[in-house]
């Protein structure tokens, strides 16, 4: 059996409107962990959910309040996957790579915070010593291996990136390149097709980690909100915490899928117009 200690230790990050969240999300991280635990590299230490704010202007996005509410009543049973508001806070929309690169060192400070404890105080007696001791823990702590951010998605995603102006090329390199992605396929998905037609996942294939999902579940947050405005009952597919939460605001009618009509999303705005001035 491997050593833990040889391991690389992972944080998987997941990015999305999580409008609302549902038990394949959570999934989506049971399976992403099972996988680079099996493959005797990795060890998955933390999850984290990152709901995307308000700015980004996709049709049908309740407000971010209320998607981060959800996803914390979703998560409360789970010992090692979180929510964190950082994203959706927001008043602009955030480039993914900005989430990852934020998220990367909020893991860095925390690591070294976390050493730094484990340091004993400098006593009168003996301080020669023990500040030379104190010093090589420090940079023991100092050159510990951090752990690796990784990016964790369905295959849609890896799709998107073709989409023109929704993806910045120097992005999507960093993404696969530095952080790498575990990708988890749903039905009807082909993620090896999408990695062998672009030119830059296939270059950093080698970091992207396909998961099959053999237990078919085809739930989707776009199917959720059909069933609830058709009043069709949508337990069991969201966590019961979710669903009362969702009853008790009234959430997802026809009025709210209305939101964002006709507004085109952050991403190609911006890049839109980016490519326009060069």
């Amino acid at each position: 059996m491997e050593n833990s200690d040889t391991k690389t230790e992972v944080v998987l990050l997941a990015c999305g409107s999580f409008n609302p969240i549902t038990n394949m999300h959570l999934r989506l991280f049971e399976l992403a962990k099972d996988h680079l635990h099996e493959t005797g590299k990795y060890k998955v230490v933390k999850g984290i959910i990152s709901p995307v704010g308000d700015g980004y202007k996709k049709k049908g996005l309740i407000g971010a309040k209320h998607r981060v509410a959800m996803a914390k009543l979703a998560t409360e049973s789970s010992d090692w996957v979180e929510v964190d508001d950082w994203e959706s806070s927001q008043k602009e929309w955030q480039e993914t790579i900005k989430v990852l690169r934020h998220h990367q060192q909020k893991v860095k400070h925390s690591c070294l915070a976390k050493s730094f404890d484990n340091v004993a105080p400098l006593n009168k007696a003996g301080r020669k010593r023990k500040r030379e001791a104190s010093g090589q823990q420090r940079n023991q702590a100092q050159t510990k291996a951090i752990p690796h951010l990784m990016m964790l998605c369905g295959a849609d995603v890896l799709e998107s990136f073709r989409v023109p102006n929704l993806w910045k090329p120097e992005d999507m390199a960093e993404i696969v390149a530095e952080y790498g992605v575990v990708c988890v396929s749903r039905v009807g998905n082909v993620a090896p097709k999408f990695i062998y037609e672009s030119d830059l996942l296939w270059k950093h294939k080698a970091n992207i980690h396909l998961v099959e999902e053999w237990v078919a579940n085809d739930i989707s947050a776009t199917k959720i909100r059909r069933a609830l405005r058709r009043g069709q009952s949508v337990r069991y597919l969201v966590p019961d915490a979710v669903l009362t939460y969702i009853e008790q605001h009234n959430l997802y009618t026809a009025e709210s899928e209305e939101q964002n009509m006709g507004v085109v999303l952050a991403p190609l705005q911006k890049y839109a117009k980016e490519a326009t001035k060069n």
